[in-house]
C-alpha cells in the first residue's frame, strides 16, 4: 500500500536559503579538511533537514534524552550533511565544523557514537545501521516505548545483504515503529547504480520485504514535509521511503558526477567554485 502517489521527477534547480545555509557548512567542513563525500552528502541534505525539523523529536541539550526518536545515517560516509544539521541545531558548536577531520576533532569522516552528540550508531561500514536500527526498534517494542527509530539508507549500500536480512527481520517482527529512508540518487562511488547491481523494481522489493511503501522528491521540501506529518505508521509493518534526490545537488559540478562521490586533495579553485554555486 503506497501512503501517496510519486511525484514526477522533476527536479528545480532553486534552494531556499536554509538548504544553501546547510549546504555552505558542509564546504566549511570540507574546505578545512580538504576531502570528503561531497556528492553523497548533498543528496541527503534535505532529507535530513526535514526530519529533524519536523519529524524526529529529540532535545540538542540532553542527546540521551531517553524519549527520543532514534536517527540512523547507516550510510556513514553522508556524514556532512548530518553533522551541519546536528550543528545547527545545537547539538555541538558551529565552530567545531572547522576543525573536520583534524587531531583534535570530535568529527571524522565517518560518524562515532559517544563521540558526536547526537549520534546514535557509529557508521561507515555499510550494511550496518538497518540491522542496528532492527534492534533498536525491536527492544522498544518489548519494553513498550513509544519513541520511533529512523534509519537512512543509499541506494548504493542496499546491495549489501545484511541490509535486506534486516528488513525481513523487521517484517517478521512487525515494526510498525521502524521507518527507512532509501537515498536513492542512483549514483554509488564508481558508476549508476543500475550497473553496478541494479535493484529495480525498488519500490516492489521493499514491498516485497514486508514494507509499506511510498515515494517523493528527496529535495521538495513540502513533498517531505507533507508527508512526514501524514504519516500514519502500520500498526503491523515497517515503512519504506525512497527519496529520489540528485547526488551532488546544489553543485553543478558534482551534481550527476560519481567523481564527485567523495574528493580528495581538493584545491582552492574548487572550494570557490563550491561556493559560487550557492551565491
Amino acid at each position: 500500500m503506497n501512503l501517496c502517489a510519486p511525484k514526477p521527477l522533476i527536479f528545480s534547480n532553486m534552494l531556499d536559503e536554509r538548504s544553501k545555509t546547510l549546504r555552505r557548512l558542509v564546504i566549511d567542513m570540507v574546505e578545512v579538511g580538504r576531502r570528503g563525500h561531497i556528492g553523497s552528502a548533498m543528496s541527503l541534505i534535505e532529507i535530513i533537514r526535514v526530519l529533524y525539523d519536523s519529524f524526529i523529536q529529540f532535545k540538542s541539550e540532553e542527546p540521551n534524552w531517553p524519549e527520543r526518536d532514534r536517527f540512523i545515517l547507516s550510510k556513514g560516509h553522508g556524514c556532512l550533511a548530518l553533522y551541519a544539521v546536528l550543528a545547527d541545531k545545537g547539538f555541538f558548536d558551529q565552530s567545531e565544523l572547522r576543525l573536520f577531520c583534524k587531531p583534535e576533532s570530535i568529527l571524522g569522516g565517518h560518524p562515532e557514537r559517544d563521540k558526536i552528540p547526537g549520534v546514535e550508531a557509529s557508521t561507515g561500514a555499510l550494511g550496518h545501521g538497518l540491522p542496528i536500527g532492527v534492534g533498536l526498534a525491536l527492544a522498544a517494542k518489548i519494553r513498550n516505548q513509544t519513541h520511533r527509530v529512523v534509519v537512512v539508507v543509499g541506494d548504493g549500500e542496499i546491495n549489501e545483504g545484511s541490509i535486506w536480512e534486516a528488513a525481513l527481520s523487521a517484517a517478521k517482527h512487525k515494526l510498525n515503529n521502524l521507518i527507512v529512508f532509501v537515498d536513492h540518487n542512483k549514483l554509488q562511488s564508481y558508476g549508476p547504480v543500475s550497473e553496478v547491481l541494479d535493484m529495480a523494481p525498488l519500490s516492489k522489493k521493499w514491498s516485497s520485504f514486508g514494507f509499506t511503501v511510498t515515494e517523493v522528491d528527496g529535495h521538495d521540501l513540502q513533498a517531505l514535509e507533507d508527508f512526514m506529518n501524514k504519516l500514519t505508521l502500520s500498526r503491523n509493518k515497517p515503512t519504506a521511503v525512497i527519496c529520489h534526490t540528485i547526488k551532488g545537488k546544489g553543485i553543478s559540478q558534482a551534481e550527476n558526477n560519481p567523481l564527485w562521490h567523495h574528493k580528495s586533495n581538493l584545491s582552492d579553485t574548487e572550494i570557490l567554485n563550491m561556493r559560487n554555486c550557492l551565491t
